[in-house]
């Protein structure tokens, strides 16, 4: 079966199984490329006749994840310009008030897309949600300070994408009035810096672990511009990587990205962009961005919308032990890591003494836990619960049986989505438990419907938590309360 359904720009057509109808690949700003090039997300053309919205669109420009994590982490890479698209499923494209969930995919700001197949919007559909997945600019084209171009264009993209939605999702059975924006690690911090823009887009946010602590000083995004600049021979300027093939650009890209998250060194990079350990990120632009996430929302920005935030227990434990570098640190090297990350003086040795069993792989991975997701997510939290902002807190403790990959950060992406058929063996092992990814779902789909995920509100005196585990979930109040004391 097939439904079309009249957007702002023209109709499309999607195709109905299993009770779902699906529209993928449809534009929501022009392709931004040419003219369009480093330039804020405009309107696409509109088109006459009926557009078939059966394929996923082009993903933005990005360079393929390296081994293991191409296989632990699918990138589909579809060719084309047109990039800036999203992809709808909805239980009843005639029907209307349906509860809508716009997803903000990860990637460190340079990989991902709408179209990596764990992000399939089916199972919410399938449970009485309209659901979305956007694409947006990525890397240099999305985030890098060039002069002469607006700065956190990928950014914009999102925000663009919001107002697709807005304009739109009631012809896809949706309520534009009920929107919950969620997404995971750098669709968590750009959720949270949704959040704390007060767009009035959305009226719920979920943060999957990302918070509001990434942001980047445009002088240190800028140290990063000149280094990609040497190694392509250009100019730091938005005219000079214009005349360059995106194509071109991704191997300086890439080489930074790597050497920013092996050596975080402020001295080299900059304090802002050391700090989360990657390259190329939102930008302090005194604009759009004026202040950091988790400072805006303390002041009691994003309060009028309801927020989910949380984190795996093991987030780290992906980054270090899949490629066997775990076994490489010593406690030395933790120590100058955590130092350029800017986590604070002694830290270290504090989390030495707490965990004398730990190699120093495990330390370091737990350490950066905190620093970059738990602590960050912690402090979103109740900032937004002391402004007044109703909000909740989870964890995901699954643990994996791969790799000594443990609770590590995109674990619990095949349980949100409940798809687990599409969530790849190397993480998640051959049998991961079906009732987790049931309750954990579950509990999305009631936030989003009603703003209630099953479990009490976060109150910065008693900071409840859900954890997520198996054979039962449980709600613990602070926990770690210890080590998140040492923070404060």
């Amino acid at each position: 079966m097939e439904a079309v359904v009249q957007t702002s720009h023209g109709k499309v057509r999607g195709r109905t199984r299993d009770g779902v109808t699906a529209f993928l690949g449809i534009p929501y700003a022009a392709p931004p490329f040419g003219p369009n090039r480093f330039r804020e997300p405009r309107p696409p053309e509109p088109w006459d006749g009926v557009r078939d919205a059966f394929e996923y669109g082009p993903t933005a420009p990005k360079p393929g994840y390296p081994k293991p994590y191409d296989a632990l982490l699918p990138d589909p890479d579809v060719p084309g310009e047109d990039c800036l698209n999203l992809n709808v499923w909805t239980p009843e494209p005639g029907g209307s008030g349906l509860p809508v969930m716009v997803w903000v995919h990860g990637g460190a700001f340079r990989n991902g897309s709408g179209a990596v197949p764990v992000y399939s919007g089916r199972g919410f559909a399938r449970d009485g949600v309209v659901c979305v997945t956007i694409n947006y600019r990525l890397g240099v084209e999305g985030f890098a300070n060039l002069p002469g171009a607006p700065l956190n264009r990928g950014l914009r993209d999102q925000i663009a994408a919001l107002e697709w939605v807005r304009d739109n999702i009631a012809g896809f059975g949706g309520d534009p009035g009920n929107v919950t924006v969620f997404g995971e690690s750098a669709g968590a911090m750009s959720v949270t810096t949704l959040l704390s823009l007060d767009l009035g887009l959305f009226g719920r946010a979920i943060a999957q672990s990302g918070a509001g602590s990434i942001a980047q000083d445009p002088d240190d995004a800028m140290l990063v511009t000149k280094e990609m600049a040497a190694r392509l021979g250009v100019e730091p300027t938005a005219e000079a990587f214009a005349a360059l093939d995106p194509a071109a650009i991704l191997p300086a890209q890439a080489s930074v990205a790597a050497e920013v998250s092996m050596v975080p060194d402020p001295g080299r990079w900059g304090a802002t962009t050391a700090a989360g350990a990657m390259s190329l990120t939102p930008v302090l632009d005194g604009e759009l961005l004026a202040r950091r996430p988790e400072d805006a929302i303390a002041d009691g920005a994003g309060r009028d919308a309801d927020l989910l935030i949380g984190c795996t227990s093991e987030e780290f434990r992906l980054f270090l032990m899949p490629t066997g570098l775990a076994g490489q640190l010593t406690d030395e090297i933790v120590g100058v890591v955590t130092a350029g990350m800017g986590v604070p003086s002694g830290m270290a040795a504090a989390y030495r003494d707490r965990h004398r069993d730990l190699t120093a792989g495990e330390l370091l991975a737990t350490i950066v836990t905190d620093s970059l997701f738990r602590i960050p997510a912690n402090r979103a939290a109740a900032g937004h619960a002391a402004s007044g902002g109703r909000t909740w807190m989870y964890e995901f403790a699954w643990r994996s049986p791969n790799h000594g990959l443990g609770a590590c950060h995109a674990l619990e992406l095949g349980f949100v989505f409940d798809n687990l058929t599409a969530e790849p063996e190397g993480l998640a092992g051959p049998n991961p438990p079906q009732p987790l990814a049931d309750r954990m779902h579950r509990a999305w789909v009631g936030f989003a419907a009603t703003g209630d995920p099953g479990w009490g509100r976060f109150d910065p005196s008693t900071r409840a938590v859900r954890v997520f585990d198996e054979p039962a979930d449980r709600t613990v109040d602070d926990p770690r309360g210890d080590v998140r004391r040492l923070w404060d």
